[in-house]
C-alpha cells in the first residue's frame, strides 16, 4: 500500500506545488537533499521530477548539488507543502526551508532546456463528480481521484550510464520506501520471497543479480537508476487503465481503493454494495457492511462459500472475528475477506476473470492495504424488494450450483449414506445436505448402488431398516426423495402401490413400482406402510430405445442391498414386521433418515 499512498499524495501535492509556483517567480524553496557528485545528483532530482513538479538542481559550492522544490510565494505554503510532502513519503525527513540565498548555477534542467508545462489536475470534487456513480438516495463517492500507479514522467534527458560505484551512491540516496518498492517488485517479479524490509542484504542483492541476469544486463548485484526505475516501472504496468480511486461508501461504512477503470457501482443489495463490470473485463466488487456477532460472521462465511463466483478450490480461513477466502477456477479468481468489530461486519470482495493473476493479485493487495471502516452499517432497507428476487440468489448474487442432485439416504449411526452410483460417478466433489463433504467409500455398479462416508462423522437422527420380509402386492409404498433439487429444504414423499416383486423380466433383485417419480428422487428409500425400507429407487433409464409410462419405477431389492453392504464390512438394522404407520408419522420418519446428495 506505501507505494500506491506515495502516488496518490503526489498527484493532490502537486496541484498545491505549481498554484504556488505560479504566485511568484521567487520565495522560500525546500532542500530535498543534496549530494556530493553530480551524477548522483542527476539521479536524484530525475526521481523526484518523476512524481512531482518544481523541481530544479543548483549547485552549492564547489563540491556539493542541492535537489529543491519551488520557489514558493511565502514561508507558509513552503511549510505546508513540506508537511503534504513527508506525510506522500516523498520528502526525507531532514528536508528543510531555505531562501536559496547558497545557490549556485543551475545543473537540472540545463540552461535553456525546456520546463515541464504546468497543467493542473482536475480538482477532486470534479473528478468524483465525473467518475462517481449517482443513485436515487446514497451511492459511494470517489474521494481521491488520483491514479494508483504514477502517470508517465513528461520526457526529459535519458537516464545515464552509471558505473557500479555511481549505482551504489544513487542507491544510499533513496528513502526507505523506495527501497521496501524494490523489494517488493522484485518479489512481484519472482526473484525476491523473503522480508520486505528495506535492508539490502544477501538476499536482496541475490534477487537484484538474478533479475539482472534475467534482463540481459552484468549481474553486479546493484541495481542502476535506470534498471531500478525499469522494475518498477513493470511492476506498475499490470495497474494501467485499472484507475485505482479511493472510494468512501458511507451508506456501508466502508472506504477502500477500488479499481474503477473496471467496475462502477451499480447497487445496494443488503448485506452487499455491488460494484459491476463497466468494460470488457467480467470484473466485480462488493463491499460488505451489516450488523452481526460471530454467529452472523460465520453465518456469512458458510453463506459465502456457496456463490458461483467463488469457486471451491482455494484457501480458507475462518477466525474468531474474521474470515478469508481465496476461489480459483477455469474461468475466475475472487477473493474476499470480512471483520467483525464492535457489532459491525465489514469487508469486501474482489472477482476477477482467471489468466489475468499478476493485476489481480496488485488490486487484492491495493484493496486490503486500504481497506478502512468508518462511521455506518448498511440499512437492510435501502433497497426495496422487486421481481427479479428468486430462492436460488443471495442479495442478487447466484448461488454455486451442483452438476446433479439426487438422493440418499443413512444406514448406519456414523453418518454413512445410499445413493445412486450413476449420480455420483463423475462428481469432483459431493455435499450431503450440502454442508457436509462425502466421499465414495464403495460403489456396486451392477446394483447401480454407491456408499457415500462424509469427511466429517455426522450423528443421523434415524436410520434406514430395511425389511427382510416378502411385502404384499398392490400395498402402498411412498418413495422419499429431493425431486426439485435443493429448493425444498425437506424430502417430499411420492405415494405410489406395489406392482410386482420381480422386473419386467423376472429380475429377483428388482421390485416394480406403480409410482410417478422425478430424476431428483433417484437413490431415495422407499418405505412400506410401516416405515420399513423396500428397496432404494433406481433412476429411470432408457434402455434399447424402449421409453417406459411415467407411471412405471423400479427400486433394488432390499435383501440385495443389505447383502452388497454386508460384504463390504458396513453391518445395517433390518426387520421382519410388517406393521402400517400413518402417511404424517412417515413423513417424520423420512424426513429423519433422507438426504440431499449434491454432486459439484
Amino acid at each position: 500500500m506505501k507505494p500506491l499512498a506515495i502516488w496518490i499524495a503526489a498527484a493532490s501535492f502537486s496541484l498545491t506545488s505549481q498554484i504556488a509556483f505560479a504566485q511568484a517567480a521567487s520565495g522560500t524553496y525546500i532542500q530535498l537533499e543534496a549530494q556530493p557528485t553530480q551524477t548522483a545528483a542527476d539521479t536524484r532530482v530525475r526521481v523526484y521530477a518523476s512524481q512531482t513538479e518544481n523541481v530544479f538542481g543548483y549547485r552549492l559550492g564547489r563540491s556539493w548539488f542541492a535537489v529543491v522544490m519551488g520557489p514558493y510565494a511565502s514561508r507558509e505554503a513552503a511549510t505546508a507543502a513540506l508537511r503534504e510532502m513527508r506525510q506522500a513519503g516523498l520528502a526525507p525527513s531532514d528536508a528543510f526551508l531555505t531562501n536559496g540565498e547558497r545557490f549556485g548555477d543551475q545543473y537540472w534542467p540545463a540552461p535553456g532546456d525546456a520546463r515541464p508545462p504546468l497543467t493542473a489536475p482536475a480538482p477532486a470534487a470534479e473528478a468524483a463528480a465525473e467518475t462517481a456513480p449517482a443513485v436515487e438516495d446514497a451511492a459511494p463517492q470517489v474521494v481521491d481521484a488520483a491514479p494508483a500507479a504514477p502517470e508517465p514522467a513528461p520526457e526529459v534527458e535519458a537516464i545515464p550510464e552509471e558505473s557500479v560505484q555511481d549505482a551504489r551512491v544513487s542507491e544510499q540516496a533513496l528513502t526507505q520506501d523506495e527501497k521496501e518498492l524494490l523489494q517488493t517488485a522484485l518479489g512481484w517479479a519472482g526473484f525476491y520471497d523473503a522480508a520486505v524490509d528495506g535492508a539490502f542484504g544477501r538476499g536482496t542483492r541475490g534477487a537484484m543479480e538474478a533479475w539482472q541476469l534475467a534482463q540481459g544486463f552484468a549481474p553486479t548485484g546493484v541495481l542502476t537508476t535506470a534498471q531500478r526505475a525499469q522494475l518498477v516501472g513493470a511492476y506498475n504496468s499490470v495497474l494501467d487503465g485499472m484507475n485505482l480511486q479511493l472510494v468512501r461508501d458511507t451508506a456501508a461504512g466502508v472506504e477502500v481503493l477500488i479499481p474503477t477503470g473496471a467496475v462502477s457501482f451499480t447497487e445496494y443489495e443488503p448485506p452487499f454494495a455491488r460494484f459491476g463490470p463497466k468494460g470488457a473485463i467480467p470484473a466485480q466488487v462488493l463491499l460488505i457492511s451489516q450488523s452481526g456477532d460471530q454467529n452472523r460472521l460465520f453465518g456469512l462465511y458458510e453463506i459465502l462459500q456457496t456463490l458461483a463466483i467463488f469457486p471451491p478450490e482455494g484457501e480458507r480461513s475462518r477466525k474468531d472475528a474474521s474470515f478469508e477466502i481465496a476461489g480459483t477456477s477455469a474461468d475466475v479468481q475472487s477473493y474476499v475477506s470480512a471483520q467483525l468489530e464492535d457489532g459491525q461486519i465489514k469487508g469486501f470482495a474482489l472477482v476477477w476473470p482467471a489468466g489475468d493473476s499478476a493485476r489481480f493479485d496488485r488490486i487484492r493487495d491495493e484493496m486490503k492495504g486500504s481497506f478502512n471502516a468508518i462511521d455506518g452499517v448498511l440499512d437492510p432497507a435501502i433497497a426495496s424488494p422487486d421481481e427479479d428476487q428468486a430462492i436460488d440468489l443471495v442479495a442478487g448474487l447466484q448461488i454455486r450450483k451442483p452438476k446433479t442432485s439426487r438422493t440418499g439416504f443413512y444406514i448406519d449411526m456414523q453418518g454413512r449414506v445410499l445413493t445412486d452410483a450413476m449420480a455420483v460417478e463423475s462428481c469432483e466433489e459431493i455435499s450431503i445436505d450440502g454442508s457436509h463433504p462425502a466421499t465414495v467409500t464403495m460403489t456396486d455398479t451392477d446394483l447401480g448402488i454407491a456408499v457415500l462416508t462424509p469427511d466429517e462423522a455426522l450423528s443421523p437422527q434415524s436410520v434406514a431398516a430395511f425389511q427382510t420380509q416378502v411385502p404384499r402386492l398392490q400395498t402402498e409404498i411412498a418413495v422419499a426423495g429431493y425431486p426439485y433439487g435443493g429448493v425444498l429444504v425437506t424430502p417430499t414423499l411420492t405415494f405410489g402401490r406395489l406392482a410386482d416383486i420381480r422386473g419386467l423380466n423376472g429380475e429377483e433383485d428388482l421390485k416394480r413400482l406403480t409410482l410417478t417419480a422425478r430424476d431428483g428422487d433417484a437413490g431415495g428409500p422407499v418405505f412400506d406402510n410401516g416405515g420399513a425400507v423396500l428397496g432404494m429407487l433406481l433412476p429411470k433409464v432408457a434402455q434399447d430405445g424402449q421409453l417406459l409410462p411415467p407411471d412405471v419405477s423400479f427400486i433394488i431389492d432390499a435383501d440385495r442391498i443389505v447383502a452388497a453392504l454386508s460384504g463390504a464390512g458396513i453391518a445395517t438394522d433390518t426387520t421382519d414386521t410388517l406393521a402400517f404407520m400413518p402417511p404424517e408419522t412417515l413423513t417424520l420418519r423420512a424426513a429423519e433418515s433422507t438426504v440431499l446428495v449434491s454432486c459439484w
